[in-house]
Order: structure tokens, then C-alpha cells, then sequence
């Protein structure tokens, strides 16, 4: 299929081809990958697998986390196929389950992609901070680094330990509003820069994760595999208070799947960067599918090397939020690697935090040609030199930002993250399990056969265990972001929406917008 053939498609389905389609098949899965990024996710919320069930959560916990992950990224691979467009997922849903189904979408999906950026990004900020300042360049950062209360540090008081922390969370909001400002310069300037990096990411991902497995292994490996198939309640003190409260294994083990579920998500940026796909129809899944499937056995083997090298399993679980921090620091390997290492963690998780940028814009831009967003007719414009959704660049980038300031606990980002894009990834499949053979009969290449139903199942099943897991404390606040967001999508849709909000084009609306599409293009200097 070429370009022509893309576009055709495209059109078939009511849009102009407006964004830039420079993007091959191994562009499409680097972007997936790159913001899955196992050593974002794959370090920085590995203390929530120590504390909760050590290294059985670390090791056997990704596996179950990955392969339900690889289950729902197949599910949406074959929906991909069938409409490859950059709305994904809240235009599969409005197709094959109705507008008011697809509009609810949109707005749980949206939550979820800033989340992606905002956890992200504080984990940037403290991977520099602890990695390349204090560990390559050997700063003190107590001043940038916020401190317990219970009990209080020695020689300070509790006015002392509260003015500490109230100026570390400045720090962190200055520094992150600094490292998402960056990351929307890049994709201001073209989906070419985008590629170039994110492509690069792929790769640099690969590298690091094989070395520092290897690092672990070498200089730290106990060879304790008794390790992997013990599982050992850490809730509560024996997990450095990471889950405050002790739990029961059972439900130490379903908090503890937040690790590889936040780590292997995202992926649908292959789906949001369709419009820019060469050859959708096929890359679109297999960029999802790959994505998945690598990050998931590249990841399993660099946890293993973890949990293998840790001198006192108690010890690094009673560490808490700094589990993995103490770890590396602590392992014999030359400073030298350490360090370019380090620095190639931040770098890493720099780009990740981009590509979930580019994903939240063009999810943005795909709502708000529909409609879906106040201020719609300033969110959908596309730069005519850039050929990227400058306004919806920014407007994601704000809302990242924003969404630190209400939780600046890396934890509770993570957790929304994993929470919202998931429930939103199981509303198009859920629609589609009930309209598969009915109203929703147009098929890609990429098809499930006899699997499509039963792999739906599992999806929504899988989802309504991590929705009750995600809101397990110290996730609690979620709550309140949950309950928010459901009474304002209520109010809205049957106060305003649904009267005024119209959904994806379909049917004779689609004829209609012909004319609308050819000076779409024209506009943006790409007449089809």
C-alpha cells in the first residue's frame, strides 16, 4: 500500500491528509516503543514490585502485566487495521459503539496520555537528580529532594523538614515545566525531528537495557533464583512504606502489576500517529504488537538481572522509593559506565516523555477536528510549514505540567497513567466485541479470527481488576480524579454534548466533506 493508498483510506473515512506521512513501519513501532520505555517504567517503579511482592512481583508480575498488555495491544491491532486514524482510539469507539461511547473515550484516553507525560517527566527530573548530579557529578541535592516526616531527619525539625519539601516541589515544577518546554519545541518543528529521535530511542533503549542487564549481572549476580518463585508480602514497613498499609498477598500482587502495566503502555501512539504512517493498515499493528512483545522480553530479563543482583532482598525492599537508585549506586561496576549510563537512562526517558507528547497532540488535534474540545477551531489547526498541530503541541503540554501540581507524587502519575489508558483501550474493544459481526463488518488486513471475542473478554476482565488496583492507596487520589472526571463527563454530555457534539463523520457526512478535505489540503500546500 503507498502513500496514494493511504490517503485514499483516509479520505474514505472523511479527512484530509493535513499531517505529514514521513514515518516508515520501524518509525511507527519506535514511537510505541519509545514511550513504553523500559527504563523509565522498568526503574523507576520498580519499587513498587519490591514493595509489594519482591522479586516474584519483579519478575513473574511482568510477565502476567506483559502478556495481558500483549493481549490488549492485539485486540487494538485489529481495529487499527480497520481505521487507521489519528483519533485511535476515540474514533474506533464513536464507529463501533456510538458517539456519546466514543466521546467518553476521548476524554478518559486524553487524561491517560497526560498522565504518560506528566509521570514521565518527573521521573526525568529525578533520574537527572539522583543520577547524573548527585551519582555522575556527585551534587548534594537534599535541598531538591523531598524528605520524610516519620521520623523526622536527624538534627532537623519539622518546620525545617516542611520548608525543605516545599521548596524541592518548586524545584521539581520548575524543572519539569523546563523538560516539557523542550519536548514541545521538538515536536513543534516537524514529525522529521520527531522520527529522527524517537528512532533513535529505539535503538538507544535496546543498547542501554543489554548493558545494564549485563552490569547487574556481572558485578552484583547472587544467582539466587529462589528469588524469582518466592513470593514475600512487603506491604506496609517491609516495603519502606511504599504501600502504607499491610495488604494481603492477593492484593499486594494486583497493586504490583501497576509495574509492568505502567511501564507497558502508551503503545497506542501508533494508532495516534497513523495520519503520518506509510502503509497504515499493516504498520499501525504490527508497530503496537512489536512494541509490546520486545518491551516486554527485553524488560522481563533486565528485572530478572535486578532482582538477582540485589545483596539483601529486605533490605532493598525496605529502602522503599529508593530502591533501584541504591542498587545501582551501590554496584561495583567501573564509575565510567556508571556514568555514561546514567546519562543515557535520562536521555532515554527524555525521549520517552517526547514521544508521549507527540501521541497526546495528535489526540488532541483528532477530537478537536471532530468537534470534541472547547476551542475546538484553535486545537485543530495545523502549521502549513511544520505540518504538525502547533496549538494542540502546546495546549498537551500545558496540561502535563498542570497535572503535576495536584499530584506531585510520582506514584500516584504512574498509577493514573496505567489506569486511564487502559480503561480507555478496553472501551473501543468492548464496543467492538459487541458489534463484531453486526454494524461493525469493515476489516482490515490484520484480523483475529476465532481469538477477536475471547481476547476482548480478557481485556475488559483484565481492566476491571487493575481498575480496582489502581486505586488502592498510596494510588487513593485517584479517587478523586476518577469521581471528577465521571461527574463532569455526566453533566457534559447530557447538559450540552449531546445535542451539540456530532462524532467522526460517517455515511453522507462523509461525501459532504470532499470539498472541506481538498481545501484542507490546499492549505497546508499538499493538494490531493
Amino acid at each position: 500500500m503507498g502513500q496514494d493508498e493511504d490517503t485514499k483510506v483516509l479520505h474514505s473515512m472523511g479527512y484530509a491528509q493535513e499531517l505529514s506521512r514521513r514515518m516508515g513501519a520501524f518509525s511507527n513501532f519506535a514511537i510505541s516503543f519509545s514511550i513504553i520505555c523500559i527504563l523509565a517504567g522498568g526503574i523507576t517503579s520498580y519499587p513498587l514490585a519490591m514493595g509489594t511482592g519482591g522479586g516474584f512481583q519483579a519478575t513473574i508480575g511482568w510477565i502476567v502485566g506483559g502478556v495481558f498488555a500483549l493481549v490488549v495491544a492485539t485486540s487494538l491491532g485489529q481495529i487499527a487495521s480497520a481505521y487507521p486514524t489519528a483519533g485511535g482510539l476515540y474514533h474506533w469507539s464513536s464507529i463501533l459503539g456510538g458517539r456519546g461511547w466514543g466521546w467518553a473515550t476521548a476524554w478518559i484516553n486524553l487524561l491517560g496520555l497526560i498522565f504518560v507525560v506528566a509521570s514521565v517527566n518527573v521521573g526525568v527530573w529525578l533520574l537527572f537528580r539522583d543520577l547524573v548530579l548527585a551519582g555522575v557529578f556527585h551534587m548534594d541535592v537534599t535541598t531538591w529532594t523531598t524528605l520524610s516526616t516519620d521520623p523526622l531527619p536527624a538534627g532537623m525539625t519539622a518546620d525545617q523538614v516542611a520548608a525543605n519539601n516545599n521548596h524541592a516541589y518548586l524545584v521539581q515544577v520548575i524543572a519539569v515545566s523546563l523538560i516539557t518546554f523542550c519536548q514541545a519545541v521538538c515536536n513543534h518543528f516537524g514529525i522529521k525531528l520527531t522520527t529522527a529521535l524517537t528512532d533513535f530511542s529505539g535503538y538507544l533503549i535496546l543498547v542501554v537495557a543489554v548493558v545494564l542487564t549485563a552490569m547487574f549481572l556481572i558485578w552484583g549476580a547472587s544467582w539466587d533464583f529462589s528469588r524469582v518463585t518466592t513470593f514475600v508480602n512487603n506491604t506496609g514497613e517491609a516495603g519502606g512504606g511504599y504501600v502504607p498499609e499491610p495488604r494481603t498477598a492477593l492484593i499486594a500482587f494486583l497493586i504490583g502489576l501497576l509495574y509492568p502495566l505502567y511501564t507497558i503502555t502508551g503503545f497506542d501512539a501508533s494508532a495516534h500517529t497513523s495520519e503520518e504512517t506509510r502503509d497504515a493498515r499493516n504498520a499501525v499493528p504490527r508497530g503496537m504488537i512489536h512494541s509490546v512483545f520486545w518491551s516486554l522480553v527485553f524488560g522481563f530479563v533486565m528485572a530478572l538481572s535486578f532482582v538477582l543482583a540485589s545483596p539483601d532482598m529486605a533490605a532493598t525492599a525496605k529502602d522503599g522509593a529508593n530502591a533501584w537508585f541504591n542498587l545501582f549506586n551501590n554496584l561495583p561496576a567501573p564509575q565510567v559506565l556508571k556514568d555514561v549510563i546514567a546519562i543515557s537512562i535520562v536521555v532515554a526517558n527524555f525521549i520517552c516523555a517526547l514521544a508521549g507528547l507527540t501521541s497526546t497532540s495528535r489526540m488532541i488535534f483528532a477530537f478537536a477536528r471532530d468537534g470534541g474540545l472547547p476551542g475546538s477551531s484553535v486545537w485543530k489547526r495545523v502549521s502549513p510549514t511544520w505540518r504538525t498541530p502547533v496549538p494542540a503541541i502546546w495546549l498537551g503540554a500545558v496540561l502535563s505540567v498542570a497535572a503535576t501540581l495536584y499530584s506531585p507524587a510520582f506514584a500516584a502519575l504512574a498509577a493514573g497513567c496505567a489506569l486511564f489508558l487502559y480503561v480507555s483501550y478496553a472501551m473501543p474493544i468492548a464496543a467492538g466485541l459487541l458489534a463484531e459481526g453486526k454494524t461493525w463488518t469493515e476489516f482490515g488486513p490484520f484480523r483475529l479470527g476465532i481469538w477477536s471475542k475471547p481476547l476482548a473478554l480478557v481485556t475488559i476482565l483484565g481492566v476491571l481488576v487493575l481498575m480496582y488496583a489502581g486505586i488502592q492507596p498510596p494510588f487513593d487520589i485517584l479517587i478523586n480524579y476518577a469521581l471528577g472526571l465521571l461527574a463532569l463527563l455526566v453533566v457534559l454530555w447530557f447538559g450540552i454534548e449531546s445535542r451539540r457534539f456530532k462524532g467522526p463523520p460517517i455515511g453522507a457526512e462523509i461525501t459532504k466533506r470532499q470539498a472541506e478535505i481538498a481545501a484542507a489540503e490546499r492549505a497546508v500546500g499538499e493538494a490531493v
